[in-house]
């Protein structure tokens, strides 16, 4: 139930501010009728359990069957066999995706049938799983991710060329869509697996992408669909736009029953080849099984209540909102826009978990609230931009997308890997259930009324703004700190080293202690260490978001590992050394290591400043002749003659 609480918590932090906007709205320019009112309410509501349920069973059902696909996706020795499966788990996902169906329905509704919802969903669900065909293979075979997504935007350029405004339009949107509540966290799911399976020094970034590289694939089927049948413009009037009748409920009585239809149709597919694999290859523990089908039913409840929300009541608000503001004042549809863009993201949760994974991810180089903050303004341009569009016939959709991918494309060459992958994929997350629903309603109903205007060409689009926004604003504050990171390296790789002015003792004195654990024990080891008779260490976590790749001593430090280094006093080095091995317990197979070594073995030239502790009257003792300086260390004249004269 914990589990189920935090669901709720999450969409309600990302719907209510959405719903204060709108009733704000409604009671100041709009002023629906109250029945109007009160099934935005009831669609609301239908809409805050619908989805908080849904995301329940995608975490219980989705997840898990995700991770089992990638598991036998990157085991298979047979290339058809990957393709095969690589196919289908793309085509079943996509085809349950909740925004693409709602963008499905739009699609229909506004070319008068010319394109209808399900054919739409079939062809872009092909796209994508051809789309994951290609990645898959290329996360398996380690090929560059930039020049990857570079070829296939690339291709979409060329194919943009030949395709009319409003194919341009739903095609990206489709790209948009298909990024949604139950694909984004299923494909992230899948490409873990397959990263985690596959290893080896790039499988951190590897994680990441593979979002970004199925929402090439709609733009990709819709828009070769023009090429071939030749249809280059869609013929069909838009359905008038009417508010429904039949009181409150009456809409919800209507749809329940039709969406629990769609929604079992839906999941029944990417259900059945999961239990098909199953019963072949996977052979689940009875246990887990179980916990998948409860995710299952989860999901097909919770895509029923969230779907039924959106249709009868939540989507007729947002025409409403913004066919009033288009007819009394066109020139507040990008100040409302932008405050709809804004809020939306601000308040998404996936947008908050994405800054705490770059951050976690960079070992806190970026840090979470700027990549919020970049999101957040990102999108709100876009939506704004959008309205603009709108507003401004000689404003086409290509001026902004084309532009904006290309130079998306061009920045990720000067990225970080693991920063490119994550700036893909957050399309996905900003083009979420509010998007698909409230922004894209509002669009359309302000194209609808907007002279010149044209509800194909310009009521969609919405949702690949938003899509394009954050690929483009994180690629610009990626390449600004690679920038600053290189700048800093360099800096400190060529900066001198001064002399420092000791009273007493010289680098030779000193040993050179370095252990390898797990991370999260550096500061134990620290600790230990201190115990021991050392000083401050010095920690590098392996987290793999640098600019180079990071040797030391000949040897690549794991992203897994925390290294640290102690400058030791040579009498106390080997008491440090053994307290490490043995309170760390580092004989344990890939605990870690620790040894030690001349200072002079790092290249130091010259006395640091370190610690040197009194000596006691035992080591005194012990150590008679143990020279302080650096003069006594080296040879006296008569040394070689007394060693000849004792041998």
């Amino acid at each position: 139930m914990s589990l189920l609480r935090q669901k709720f918590s999450e969409v309600s932090r990302s719907l209510l501010p959405v719903m204060a906007l709108v009733l704000l709205l409604a009671f100041t320019i709009v002023r629906p009728d109250s029945e109007v009112i009160w099934r935005f309410l009831l669609g609301s509501v239908l809409l805050l359990v619908g989805l908080a349920i849904f995301l329940l069973g995608v975490d219980l059902g989705m997840n898990p069957i995700g991770d089992h696909m990638a598991v036998e996706v990157a085991t298979s020795k047979s290339s058809l066999k990957v393709a095969f499966i690589a196919f289908l788990l793309g085509f079943l996902v996509t085809v349950a995706e909740p925004d693409l169906l709602i963008l499905g329905h739009q699609v229909e509704a506004a070319s008068g049938g010319a394109i209808g919802a399900l054919p739409m969903v079939y062809l872009v669900s092909a796209g994508v799983g051809m789309l994951i065909i290609f990645g898959t293979f290329r996360l398996l075979r380690g090929r560059s991710f930039p020049a990857f997504m570079a070829l296939a935007y690339g291709g979409i350029f060329v194919l943009s060329l030949f395709v009319s405004e409003e194919f341009l339009a739903i095609s990206f949107d489709s790209s948009g869509a298909t990024t949604g509540a139950l694909t984004t966290p299923f494909i992230l799911a899948l490409s873990a697996g397959l990263s985690r399976i596959k290893g080896g020094k790039t499988s951190e970034e590897d994680a990441f992408g593979m979002v970004g590289v199925m929402s090439a694939g709609p733009m990709y089927a819709l828009m070769l669909m023009s090429i071939i049948t030749g249809q280059k413009h869609i013929q069909g009037e838009a359905a008038e736009f009417a508010v429904q009748q039949g009181g409150v409920l009456g809409p919800l009585m209507n749809y329940l029953p039709k969406e629990l239809l769609g929604s079992l149709v839906a999941l029944l597919p990417l259900t059945a080849f999961f239990f098909l694999l199953n019963h072949l290859y996977f052979k689940a523990p009875r246990r887990e099984l179980s916990r998948i089908i409860k995710g299952l039913v989860y999901t097909l409840l919770g895509l029923t209540l969230f779907l039924t929300g959106v249709y009868s009541g939540f989507l007729d608000m947002g025409q409403l909102i913004g066919r009033a503001i288009a007819g009394q004042s066109s020139w507040l549809l990008p100040v409302v826009g932008f405050l709809i863009g804004m809020i939306v993201v601000l308040v998404e949760p996936a947008v908050i978990v994405l800054g705490q994974q770059i951050e976690e991810t960079t070992g806190g180089r970026i840090p979470g609230r700027i990549i919020k903050a970049t999101l957040s303004i990102g999108v709100a341009l876009a939506v704004m931009l959008s309205m603009l569009r709108i507003m401004i016939p000689e404003l086409k959709l290509w001026h902004f997308l084309l532009p904006g991918f290309l130079i998306g494309v061009l920045l990720s060459f000067r990225s970080d890997p693991v920063f490119v992958g994550i700036a893909y994929d957050s399309g996905g997350v900003a083009s979420g259930p509010m998007t698909a629903t409230f922004v894209l309603a509002f669009a359309q109903g302000a194209a609808a009324i907007v002279p010149g205007a044209n509800v194909l060409v310009d009521g969609f689009g919405v949702i690949a703004m938003v899509a394009m926004a954050p690929v483009l604003s994180l690629m610009i504050v990626g390449a600004v700190f690679q920038r600053k990171a290189r700048a800093k390296l360099r800096e400190e790789v060529t900066q001198s080293v001064k002399k420092a002015q000791l009273p007493q003792g010289s680098i030779e004195m000193y040993d050179c202690v370095v252990a390898i654990v797990k991370r999260g024990l550096a500061a134990q080891a620290v600790d230990i260490a201190r115990a021991a008779g050392a000083g401050g260490g010095t920690i590098l976590h392996g987290r793999g978001s640098g600019g180079h790749d990071l040797k030391v001593f000949s040897m690549d430090i794991q992203k897994e590992k925390e290294i640290i280094f102690w400058l030791t006093d040579t009498r106390v080095s080997r008491g440090i050394a053994a307290a490490l091995y043995e309170q760390l317990e580092l004989e344990g197979e890939g605990g870690g290591a620790v040894f030690m070594m001349p200072s002079g073995a790092l290249g130091l030239e010259h006395p640091v400043a370190v610690g040197l502790r009194e000596e006691t009257e035992e080591e005194k003792a012990a150590h008679p002749k143990e020279p302080s300086t650096a003069e006594e260390m080296l040879p006296q004249p008569g040394d070689a003659a007394e060693e000849a004269s004792s041998d």
